[in-house]
């Protein structure tokens, strides 16, 4: 595994020494402009179940349910492109030793797929956290330097493997959202984790479109930290994500983090039911808190709901945290040289529903919100794609078969 790290630092040097000579001036080959995400997996097995052909073929697991008919309305919905997820753990899994040039030659059958459906397709490499029975993730290709080589040969492997498709309809996203310099302490790895992934990449698909990002989770202000004349090439897109205010967005998500879990009722904006009812919904999510959560934490947690809603109690305030991402990225941009068409919002959305959780989100608020980000995306003339076909963020699909109110898909069909 040293080897395979020292060789494929060796070629990003020559890279980097010949970059210049390596594509001309332009924009990239893949361009797209209405997209989403498609689901990362729906009942995904454990681990133990990895080597299982019929437990993980095909893959991603999106392919059991949805048929070219489903891909097909998205594109009569109007958008042009989809986000395909793909978990890249089975792959420096031990478990699918037998069964991964099926894993690689399946993700490449799903991009075709969604061709043929006419939608382009960025492939998107999408490690997660740990947790439950799985042991491979995003915590260990980031903190262990031989995990990460590891990874870096699944991105020369999937580069490799999507390199014949045509470069106009497929492009590979290296990592989603990496966890790395999110620390206050001013930590920059990602810039040479990145080369080391792209060079990857670039060293098995000459002519494939690649994703890029910031680190900290693909955020606006870590994306304006990149410096992009450290990539060699300008058949790059680059992308961010924004879920901004997060308060909204991902209310009762218990996943994300400790406190927005005793979070829902909200309205998107806040404005948009009376006072007097936005301070019912708020004094029922500080009595949970008071109830819920550890005497010594509460007051932290009081204080913190009380800053974020003051952060964003009238329509200026809303759209000051609305805009703040999409500024940035746009002064990066400029002072960069870098073309609005070779930016995307890559992630974004409201949450319907959290698994297990009673609250809905009503479909006009989570409508509301999306039509406001894209009217800012289309504003700024980036690319989009929302979160998500299914699950929590489900815009088509809900949880256990059910479907998502037609809302969303309203909005995006309202823009034909």
């Amino acid at each position: 595994m040293a080897l395979l790290g020292t060789m494929i630092k060796s070629l990003m040097a020559a890279l980097l020494a010949l970059g210049a000579l390596a594509l001309p001036a332009g924009a990239a080959t893949f361009s797209m402009k209405r997209g989403l995400n498609l689901d990362q997996w729906v009942t995904w097995p454990t681990e133990d179940k990895w080597g299982d052909r019929q437990a993980i073929l095909p893959y991603p697991e999106w392919r059991k349910l949805l048929k070219e008919d489903d891909l097909k309305a998205l594109k009569d919905a109007g958008l042009d492109f989809l986000r395909m997820p793909v978990d890249p753990s089975p792959f420096l899994s031990d478990r699918t030793a037998a069964l991964r040039d099926d894993l690689y030659a399946s993700v490449r059958d799903s991009a075709r797929m969604i061709n043929r459906a006419g939608l382009k397709v960025i492939v998107d490499l999408h490690l997660i956290p740990t947790g439950g029975n799985r042991k491979i993730g995003m915590g260990q290709v980031m903190d262990d330097p031989a995990v990460f080589d590891a990874y870096a040969e699944v991105v020369r492997n999937m580069a490799k493997t999507l390199a014949r498709e045509d470069p106009k309809q497929v492009a590979l996203e290296l990592m989603n959202e990496p966890i790395v310099d999110c620390d206050a302490n001013g930590s920059s790895l990602w810039p040479e984790r990145q080369k080391q992934l792209f060079a990857a990449a670039r060293a098995s698909a000459t002519r494939l479109t690649l994703v890029l990002s910031g680190g900290c989770y693909s955020n606006a202000a870590s994306l304006a930290k990149v410096d992009p004349k450290a990539i060699p090439d300008d058949n790059i897109i680059w992308t961010f994500h924004s879920y901004d205010p997060f308060l909204l967005t991902h209310q009762g998500a218990t996943w994300a983090g400790d406190f927005i879990r005793y979070v829902t009722g909200l309205p998107y904006p806040l404005t948009a039911v009376p006072k007097a009812q936005l301070d019912m919904t708020l004094d029922t999510i500080r009595d949970r808190i008071r109830a819920e959560v550890p005497w010594a934490r509460q007051s932290g947690m009081l204080a913190y709901l009380d800053e974020q809603v003051a952060a964003m109690d009238s329509p200026e305030k809303l759209t000051a945290v609305m805009d703040a991402p999409f500024r940035t990225v746009d002064a990066w941009a400029k002072a960069n040289g870098i073309k609005p068409q070779d930016i995307t919002l890559g992630e974004f959305g409201m949450i319907r529903k959290e698994y297990g959780n009673g609250f809905v989100m009503p479909a006009a608020y989570r409508a509301a919100y999306v039509r406001d980000m894209i009217a800012r995306a289309e504003a700024h003339g980036f690319s989009w794609s929302v979160w998500s076909y299914g699950g929590a963020f489900g815009v088509v699909d809900a949880f256990d078969g059910d479907k998502a109110e037609p809302d969303v898909m309203d909005v995006i069909r309202s823009l034909r």
